[in-house]
């Protein structure tokens, strides 16, 4: 048997859509600043596709680049001037922050109401309560993709390979509040792939290039990879050995093309979500 291939570009432009189409039946436009510390090749690719769709959304994004070598109180002064601003809506700091800033510092100095990254305190607070708020933008995405492939998730077996505070833990969150039964694995977890076995769904964000095996999925198993590695041959795989685990899976993300393009796409909704909020 060959999985279903979830396409993440297809979803991920319908939603894109749907929120152009929300941003243009308000009488405002929502405001999303990006702010970039460093030259890192990768954040500055990503920061400049957040750009591009905002702006095809109809969203007004902007981007503040700091050096390098910023100190902490001088990013700190940059988000308390963007709390303040009442023609910002959604803040987010590019992650990873040079060593001199601490991460955790910047995260709680985002206004919640303004933090569409949903890593404040707060809004995982929220998050882990079942109340509403602004929820991370890759976890989202693995929802929307279930919820595109007909994934049955009321009563399911679920397994989240991951426990990172970016996607294994919110994903654990937002499938906990769906009513499927969560387990989160880890480096640390004893017999893994018999863990992975007894999945009906299984999450995958270790970062780890190909870790899972066609062996660690049940029949009919849906998989979503988070993961991104790239090869020393210069390609691009995920956390999942996509071709072996097909053979037993009924629908699974590839890499590329799976969550990836859904991150994005969940920033611009969330965006419009906090406009709304604000502006209520």
């Amino acid at each position: 048997m060959t999985a279903i291939l979830i396409d993440g570009k297809q979803v991920a432009a319908e939603l894109r859509a749907s929120v152009a189409a929300r941003v243009a039946a308000l009488s405002y436009t929502p405001g999303l600043t990006v702010v970039l510390v460093g030259d890192d090749p990768a954040s500055s690719v990503y920061v400049r596709s957040k750009d591009r769709a905002a702006a095809a959304a109809g969203i007004a994004a902007h981007t503040i680049r700091l050096p390098a070598d910023t100190a902490e109180a001088a990013l700190l002064a940059v988000i308390a001037g963007l709390n303040a601003d009442p023609a910002v809506d959604a803040i987010l700091v590019q992650l990873p922050l040079p060593p001199q800033i601490r991460q955790q510092a910047v995260i709680e100095a985002i206004d919640p109401a303004k933090d569409v990254d949903g890593f404040h305190p707060v809004n995982v607070g929220r998050l882990h309560d079942g109340r509403p708020g602004l929820v991370p933008c890759t976890p989202l995405g693995v929802m929307r993709l279930l919820a595109h492939v007909g994934a049955s998730v009321r009563g399911a077996r679920a397994l989240v390979l991951g426990r990172s505070s970016i996607v294994g833990k919110p994903v654990a969150a937002l499938l906990t509040n769906a009513d499927a039964t969560v387990t989160v694995a880890h480096s640390r977890t004893r017999d893994l792939a018999a863990e992975c076995r007894r999945a009906e769904l299984l999450v995958v964000a270790v970062g780890r290039a190909e870790m899972v095996r066609g062996d660690y999925v049940a029949n009919d198993a849906v998989v979503i990879d988070v993961g991104i590695n790239r090869l020393a041959d210069g390609r691009l795989v995920g956390d999942c050995a996509t071709a072996e685990c097909a053979t037993a899976a009924a629908a699974i993300t590839p890499v590329p093309g799976g969550v990836g393009p859904m991150t994005i796409a969940c920033l611009l909704e969330n965006t419009v979500m906090a406009a709304e909020a604000r502006r209520a």
